[in-house]
Parts: structure tokens; C-alpha cells; sequence
């Protein structure tokens, strides 16, 4: 079982580890999933632990009040080092990709996020990333949709053979009963490319 980091009677806070399949823990578990991370991301989830709870969570996904925050260390420098990115996407189901295209149709999703640029280090940028929308493989296919893929992500572009470099470090949200606000933070383990940038995500 994952790390946990937080847990009560409605829902557990935990560290998906990458290559872990969260669909897979929450139907060992029992769990009901309000949110998704790509099998190659790690990083924090919450799932509920009743119908209740995960409707709450749900609402809080679909009405924007549910904050997610990844870090993402990203090929090439990044300029503007902020900003933000607004892009058509359309996920393609049967070969698992998403692709950025020009026009609405069918499948089409609007996909917006937000960043900046924490650090530069031999040629590869450290961002932290928030999510205005939550579409499949969006981080990694809007900036890989610029020429800059994501370090470690052959799906899209990356020449690296390490692992995707996405980790989901910071979730903020309301417990479902208590309606308190509750906020976690992790970070990546220093490793692989994730070593380059040691001490500089609290930054």
C-alpha cells in the first residue's frame, strides 16, 4: 500500500508512487477515486472512502474548488517564466494519447494551465504547475506541444530513458464532513533528474 499521509473516517491522503496504477488501488481497497494521475506520474492522491464523501469530493473537481499542483521538470528554457497555457485537446482512447488540436469537435476539451519557472539547470527548467483543468497526459502534451516535452516522457518527445519527471506535490481541498479547509505537500524523491533540483522546491 502506498504512504499514507493523512486518513480518517471519509478519506485517505496517500503517495502514489510512479508507475503505480491508482485505478488498481482504489478497487483493492475499495476505495471511490475523485481524481486521476498518468500510471508514470507520482505523487499525492485522495480517494473517499464512502459514496458520500467521494460526491462531495466530486463537486469540489467539477465547481474548480478542488487545487492541484504539480512540480514538472521540463526540457529546454522556458520563457515567459510564467504564464499560462490554453490549448484544444483531443485524447485519443484507443492509442492512450492526446493530442493538441485547432478546432472543436467531438471529444474536443478546452485544457488550461498555469506556471512558472523556479529554476534552470543544464538546460532543463524546474516548474511548478497548476491545473485549471484536469485533462489526460495535459501537462505533459501542452508543453511537449511547444517543443518542450516534459524530461523523461518518450511518449511525447523526450529523448531521456529516466522516468517522467511530473510529481504532484500539493493538493488542497475540503473534508467532505468537517468542510475544513486541508492542504498536503510532497515532494519528488531526490533522484534521477529530481537531484539536479534538491532544495530549491520549497522555494
Amino acid at each position: 500500500m502506498p504512504e499514507t499521509v493523512f486518513e480518517d473516517e471519509n478519506i485517505i491522503v496517500f503517495i502514489k508512487a510512479r508507475g503505480e496504477d491508482s485505478e488498481k488501488i482504489a478497487q483493492e481497497k475499495g476505495y471511490f477515486p475523485v481524481h486521476r494521475l498518468d500510471r508514470d506520474t507520482g505523487g499525492l492522491m485522495v480517494m473517499a472512502k464512502n459514496s458520500k464523501s467521494a460526491a462531495f469530493l466530486s463537486e469540489e473537481v467539477r465547481e474548480d474548488r478542488f487545487k492541484k499542483e504539480y512540480l514538472a521538470v521540463i526540457e529546454g528554457e522556458i520563457t515567459p517564466a510564467a504564464g499560462r497555457l490554453a490549448d484544444l485537446l483531443f485524447h485519443d482512447k484507443t492509442k492512450n494519447r492526446t493530442y493538441v488540436v485547432k478546432s472543436q469537435r467531438k471529444g474536443v476539451k478546452q485544457a488550461v494551465l498555469e506556471y512558472s519557472i523556479i529554476a534552470v539547470n543544464d538546460n532543463c527548467s524546474l516548474a511548478k504547475i497548476a491545473l485549471v483543468t484536469g485533462r489526460t497526459h495535459q501537462i505533459r502534451v501542452q508543453f511537449a506541444s511547444r517543443g518542450k516535452p516534459l524530461y523523461g516522457d518518450r511518449k511525447y518527445g523526450s529523448i531521456h530513458k529516466s522516468g517522467l519527471a511530473l510529481w504532484a506535490y500539493r493538493l488542497e481541498f475540503c473534508n467532505p464532513v468537517s468542510k475544513k479547509l486541508l492542504e498536503f505537500v510532497s515532494y519528488p524523491p531526490g533522484e534521477e533528474i529530481w537531484g539536479e533540483f534538491s532544495g530549491i522546491y520549497e522555494s
